[in-house]
């Protein structure tokens, strides 16, 4: 059932509106509800649009916010609304300069390309932009209020305490796994990844490798090919495609991992290597997103050029070649995650900053 505005207590107003306008389940969606956990915890916040909520009278329609916000708070401040689509910053712009809604409005930025006139003219009527990464603050025309990377849930992407038992208990095979997860396409590189492993399993007989992730019909060709390729190999029971899985499944996937690579052209931020880390698994990524900015090379993993099979496989074929220096790696990650890259940090260090608004 749907939120009703007109319930709302004084006490219990309504000060932070979250856009939610994505019926696809994408990053971004990910991040706001894992964000929006721990803010729920802090700030009286509603969403403006039922997908994916898991408590669904959260949910507000775009009229409703356009009632509740044509009178400032009781103290007179203005409720914040913020966007992380370029779509819910149009829909912000509608509330407040159609509608008269009284908000305040930040944008969060991940893109690493420079953006197109309409939205840098979107931009510009923000109250605030935040950039989440280094990386993306310089693709915006103007300097962001804060730069607040993501953070993820530690207690949701935690080690397993035995990651040889974990991953026999998947039925994967093999003594210890390594894997790519993601939608299964080039654009993310899951070419390099199956192509480094049929170069370097043969001499690492411990390890079993899992491509986790959809396979649209329009990259089914693509996965076609390199199933052959590993069939020719000889390796089709060490380099598996799961297809999709429900997300329930994914936290233990990756807690039993010992190498996650993420290895992608472009991203935006690219939350996969934070879940690695987290999960205590080496990470061997691209120069892509904010990965440069979170990979510490050759403490965390490592971090090598887009499109570079060659520096691929090296790395992989280096960190499985020493098993306790793999998992060294693991736990140095794990320990960046919980001092640099909580969901708990971001969410307050957003919170903080919309309430510097006022």
């Amino acid at each position: 059932m749907e939120h009703d505005v007109t319930k709302i207590n004084k006490q219990d107003e309504v000060e932070l509106i979250l856009g939610n306008s994505n019926s696809n389940f994408s990053g971004v969606t990910s991040t706001m509800l894992q964000v929006m956990s721990y803010q729920q915890k802090l700030i009286n916040l509603r969403v403006m649009g039922k997908h994916y909520l898991p408590d669904p009278s959260q949910a507000m329609t775009f009229w409703q916010v356009v009632k509740m916000c044509r009178k400032p708070l009781s103290n007179g401040k203005y409720r914040i609304f913020h966007a992380r689509r370029v779509d819910e910053m149009i829909q912000a712009v509608l509330l407040k300069y159609v509608f008269g809604a009284k908000i305040k409005m930040v944008f969060s930025s991940a893109a690493q390309r420079y953006r197109s006139g309409s939205t840098l003219w979107l931009t510009r009527q923000m109250d605030a932009v935040v950039a989440i990464s280094k990386s993306s603050a310089k693709y915006l025309a103007d300097p962001p209020d804060a730069i607040i990377p993501h953070g993820i849930q530690i207690e949701n992407f935690a080690p397993a305490s035995n990651k040889a038992q974990a991953w026999q208990e998947l039925g994967y095979g093999g003594k210890y796994g390594i894997g790519i997860l993601g939608r299964v396409r080039k654009q993310k590189g899951v070419h390099l990844f199956v192509d480094a492993c049929i170069e370097v399993l043969p001499k690492y007989p411990d390890y079993t490798a899992v491509v986790v992730g959809a396979i649209s019909s329009s990259h089914q060709e693509f996965v076609d090919e390199l199933k052959a390729k590993i069939d020719k190999a000889g390796l089709s029971e060490r380099i598996i495609f799961t297809g999709e899985l429900p997300f329930e499944r994914i936290p233990p996937i990756f807690s039993a991992l010992s190498m996650v690579s993420a290895l992608s052209d472009n991203e935006g931020f690219g939350l996969t290597v934070l879940e690695a880390m987290s999960c205590s698994a080496a990470v061997l990524a691209t120069q892509a997103g904010a990965w440069e900015e979170i990979i510490r090379e050759d403490v965390d993993g490592h971090v090598v050029p887009v499109n570079d099979l060659p520096a691929v496989t090296a790395k992989m074929d280096s960190l499985l070649s020493d098993p306790d220096v793999l998992k060294e790696k693991g736990l140095a990650g794990r320990e960046r995650v919980l001092a640099h890259y909580t969901v708990e940090r971001e969410a307050t260090a957003l919170i903080d900053l919309f309430r510097s608004l006022q």
